[in-house]
């Protein structure tokens, strides 16, 4: 089967039942895109229709909305080109109703051709997101700064290996984050 553009014609199947996996597990539902053959699968353990609601928009929907940090969808990355979502088939929109086959084969080619520069773009967006990210957390990180024989107050688990008074080592690590100075 074929389809003129991406998502213009997709299948969702429910395969049942297969031998009860971890989490009660034991159906899986497929969708696939005819264009790209592109294709989703995930587990349920149940089929109803909130799960299967919620597989199309985490995994179908999804793909064609553009994240904060690229400013481009995870579809677009891939395949260079912008998706016409299902909504969007069955209503009238400038791209469905101006779909000519030969320039959506030009412009398909065109835009293949382009993809490594969208790639290259997002990654260095992305580069520049991750940056502010890390700029904005490692601002409210407090500095501690512990010497051997200090008393500390332990609050979680983390990653210091403490010992008692008495020099007895605790079982655990324990990550400063979670450790105060204790004065006596």
């Amino acid at each position: 089967m074929t389809a003129p553009w991406p998502f213009a014609q997709w299948g969702l199947d429910i395969m049942r039942p297969f031998p009860t996996a971890a989490r009660q597990l034991k159906f899986l539902v497929v969708g696939s895109d005819y264009f790209t053959k592109w294709v989703e699968a995930e587990a349920l353990a149940t089929i109803i229709e909130k799960n299967v609601r919620s597989f199309v928009w985490r995994c179908i929907i999804c793909r064609t909305t553009a994240r904060t940090p690229t400013r481009k969808t995870p579809f677009q990355l891939t395949y260079g080109g912008e998706a016409v979502i299902p909504a969007e088939v069955g209503l009238t929109s400038y791209r469905v109703h101006n779909h000519d086959e030969n320039k959506n084969d030009e412009a398909m080619r065109l835009q293949l051709d382009l993809v490594d520069e969208i790639r290259v773009a997002a990654e260095q967006r992305l580069a520049r997101y991750q940056d502010r990210m890390a700029k904005h957390y490692n601002s409210r990180v407090r500095y501690r700064d512990f010497q051997v024989r200090d008393l500390v107050l332990r609050k979680r688990k983390g990653t210091y290996h403490l010992e008692t008074l008495e020099g007895q080592k605790l079982p655990h690590p324990w990550n400063t984050e979670h450790l105060r100075k204790y004065y006596q």
